[in-house]
Order: C-alpha cells, then sequence, then structure tokens
C-alpha cells in the first residue's frame, strides 16, 4: 500500500529518519496503518534517494540511540510533491493515499485539504454527468447500461466520501498531533 508520493509529502513538512515517518504514516491512517512494514518504509525511501527526490544524512546519535540516516526533499522531490498533490486519481482511487494527500497537504502547509477535496469533487461531477448521460443513451435492459448504472453508483458514493471528507477538515481541531 506505501506510495512514494505519500513519502515525499509527508517529508515535505520536515526532513526525518524512517522510524519517524513509519509514526507518523500509522497515526495518520489509524488501525490500517498497523499493517505498515517499517521494511516498507526504507526501501521505499532508498528508491526515493536513487531516484534523486530525496537526500539522505547521516545524523549524530546518542548512547541510547544510534546514528539515523535523516531524509529530506530535493527540488525534484519538491517538484513531484506539488504533481501529486494536484493530480486527479479517479476513477480508481485509493481511500488511504487520498486520506494520507489530504494529511500530508495540511500538516506540511503544501495545499488547503479542503481545496484539494474541491478539486477531486469537481472532476467526479464530470464523470458521473458524462455517465449519466451515456447510462440514459443505452437502450432498457442493456448489459451496458447495468456497467454505467454501476460507475454511476461507484461515482456517487465518491462524492459523499468526499462531502465527509470536506466535514471532517471543516471542524476545529487539536492541532498537537499529525493526523
Amino acid at each position: 500500500m506505501l506510495v512514494q508520493d505519500v513519502v515525499l509529502a509527508m517529508l515535505a513538512k520536515e526532513p526525518s529518519h524512517g522510524y519517524h515517518l513509519r509514526a507518523r504514516l500509522r497515526q495518520a491512517l489509524g488501525p490500517l496503518g498497523d499493517t505498515l512494514n517499517a521494511g516498507q518504509i526504507y526501501v521505499t525511501l532508498a528508491r526515493l534517494e536513487k531516484a534523486g527526490l530525496v537526500s539522505g544524512e547521516r545524523a549524530d546519535g546518542s548512547p541510547q540511540r544510534p546514528d539515523r540516516k535523516v531524509y529530506a526533499l530535493t527540488a525534484a522531490g519538491q517538484q513531484r510533491v506539488a504533481d501529486w498533490l494536484a493530480e486527479v486519481s479517479w476513477p480508481k482511487p485509493n481511500l488511504a493515499e487520498f486520506h494520507l494527500k489530504l494529511v500530508a497537504a495540511a500538516a506540511a502547509g503544501l495545499a488547503d485539504p479542503l481545496a484539494v477535496v474541491d478539486t477531486q469533487r469537481r472532476e467526479l461531477l464530470r464523470r458521473l454527468r458524462d455517465a449519466q448521460r451515456a447510462a440514459m443513451a443505452e437502450p432498457d435492459g442493456s448489459r451496458a447500461g447495468l456497467l454505467l448504472e454501476g460507475v454511476v453508483l461507484r461515482l456517487q458514493a465518491d462524492l459523499r466520501w468526499l462531502e465527509a471528507c470536506e466535514r471532517a477538515w471543516s471542524e476545529p481541531r487539536d492541532e498537537s498531533g499529525d493526523s
């Protein structure tokens, strides 16, 4: 489930080591984060570093903690985060990824989560209108009409979920946590 763009967006808030990134992701995902493997974080960070999207530097440790590698975004990594935040990922949304997009955008001050939701909503409404027109053009009992009905229902459900996202991100919150 771990997406490179999510890790990059989490690093946009502040440079971090893998353990701290994993803790922040687990907090943002709630119970879904329990399946997050620490190894996934380090493999992802290594790939991002090889791609030139992050840079890593050893940070001095203490007697209780060994040296750790702290990762920070490069200019290319910052650009990729900006591109990812502007991307509309429907019709195959990964809800956890979209949730993390909102968390990361807010935490790092990269974008207003409500604006991200609104962009997604506009695209879904456009697709819903197109699917409804296509469904109405199909003859009764058409198998293609059945598929189009499923597309319409899925889009309507996704729009309701976006309404829930908007309500949640509109409520005043205690800003002490990352999620």
